[in-house]
């Protein structure tokens, strides 16, 4: 199953690093990664391969969700038939 992860927060060191090995150490693969930072703050988004995910899908949006609390920063996720329906034209 595919999702999208959502990173936004002021910037700081090693943001892209930690949400990447948080992600990896669930067996979650990258497919797409898009980041940038407007005025001081980073916005990242990212597609990402959860089929061999060891965390159930709310479990890991908890985790994503604490993790990004921890560094001040906003981590979301959203399986990504809902992300597409949500931001249809």
């Amino acid at each position: 199953m595919h999702a999208i992860v959502t990173v936004i927060g002021r910037d700081q060191v090693g943001i892209i690093a930690d949400v990447c090995t948080r992600l990896s150490s669930h067996n979650i693969n990258v497919l797409d990664i898009s980041q940038t930072i407007l005025q001081g703050y980073f916005t990242m988004i990212m597609l990402v391969d959860t089929a061999g995910c060891d965390l159930s899908f709310d479990e890991l949006s908890r985790e994503l969700h604490e993790a990004g609390a921890a560094r001040q920063l906003s981590i979301r996720i959203q399986r990504e038939d809902i992300f597409n329906s949500m931001h249809r034209i």
